[in-house]
């Protein structure tokens, strides 16, 4: 494996743990939109609120990895992409700020009316930042950023293929939302449990349409990645389909300590297999991973901070995870 190649798998695991994370970080803001406004909602975003309160803030360091890894070593990459997708890019991180910010200030103000514009400004940009997120991807997958990143900044990603998966974002990131929720709902919340099960259900049927539109948009606006996904790829398909089948077995049986890996992985997989399926290309047909890589100086450094990286944060955000789930870090009670 050249250098490049290696700086490209390490870019695809930031991408795989955000998408994890991130995904049903935004996930949890869905089912804050879509709870209701009376008292029957709130308890599934009280629910929301203790899963979400000790990590939100981490789960964007995911994404702060991926940019500086894609800025690092592949800057012409970097460069097409903002260039070309400064729309949905411009309104994801809109999106992350005022998410934010309605998250953080929603508990603290006072006045109900303001709480309920907090709550609403959290919960709509949880649903518009993954679906903008997801048109970026659907629109490098299309081939629809050249190298030279002169892209038409509203068609390059305004045609089926990246509102799919911009969709699927949304409904994926439900999906895990739900799943970890049904492990939140616990200290004996039986209705609360059933509530997400209900949702996750629902949001893995849904998910699984978008996923299957999604393959028709890929054959006819994304040949390359479609031909690749669905011959090298094809395990990691085959991998992702039975995760989610294995999951809605074990939900519909009542099972709970299986779930949240048999979500991960059907994740994990798709990510996995889209990588496989852009091989060797950061920017299906027009730039290469090996024509995008900085200088071997530089790639050298991104093995160095990387290796620092998994030594000192892995451990910390693993630490914050567990705690956070074995409900040590609350300070209301």
């Amino acid at each position: 494996m050249s250098k490049a190649d290696g700086a490209a798998a390490i870019l695809w695991v930031g991408a795989t743990f955000y998408a994890l994370f991130g995904g049903a970080d935004f996930g949890g803001g869905f089912w804050d939109l879509v709870a209701g406004w009376d008292e029957k909602g709130q308890r599934p975003r009280d629910v929301i609120q203790r899963s979400l309160t000790p990590v939100w803030e981490a789960n964007h360091v995911w994404l702060i990895f991926v940019l500086v890894v894609l800025w690092t070593a592949f800057p012409s990459a970097f460069s097409a992409i903002f260039t070309t997708l400064y729309v949905p890019i411009a309104l994801a991180a809109l999106g992350i700020v005022l998410r934010g910010a309605g998250f953080a200030f929603r508990k603290s103000i006072v006045g109900l009316r303001e709480r309920r514009a907090m709550g609403a400004t959290f919960a709509i940009s949880s649903v518009l930042t993954p679906f903008f997120m997801g048109t970026v991807v659907g629109a490098i997958a299309a081939g629809n950023v050249p190298a030279e990143g002169n892209g038409d900044a509203f068609s390059s990603w305004i045609q089926p293929l990246p509102l799919l998966i911009g969709a699927m974002f949304v409904a994926s990131g439900a999906y895990l939302a739900a799943v970890f929720l049904v492990g939140d709902a616990r200290r004996g919340d039986h209705e609360m449990e059933s509530y997400f099960e209900r949702r996750a259900l629902g949001a893995a049927v849904v998910a699984g349409a978008f996923a299957v539109a999604g393959l028709f948009a890929l054959h006819s606006e994304a040949r390359y990645v479609f031909d690749r996904l669905t011959e090298q790829g094809l395990p990691l398909v085959v991998l992702s389909l039975f995760c989610g089948a294995a999951l809605l077995i074990v939900l519909v049986r009542g099972g709970r300590r299986l779930l949240r890996p048999l979500a991960a992985g059907a994740v994990i997989a798709v990510v996995w297999g889209w990588g496989v399926a852009q091989f060797p290309y950061l920017l299906p047909t027009s730039l290469r991973i090996d024509q995008a890589a900085a200088p071997d100086a530089t790639m050298t450094i991104v093995f160095i901070v990387f290796a620092i990286a998994a030594v000192v944060v892995l451990p910390s955000l693993g630490l914050l995870y567990t705690l956070a789930q074995r409900d040590l870090l609350e300070s209301e009670h």
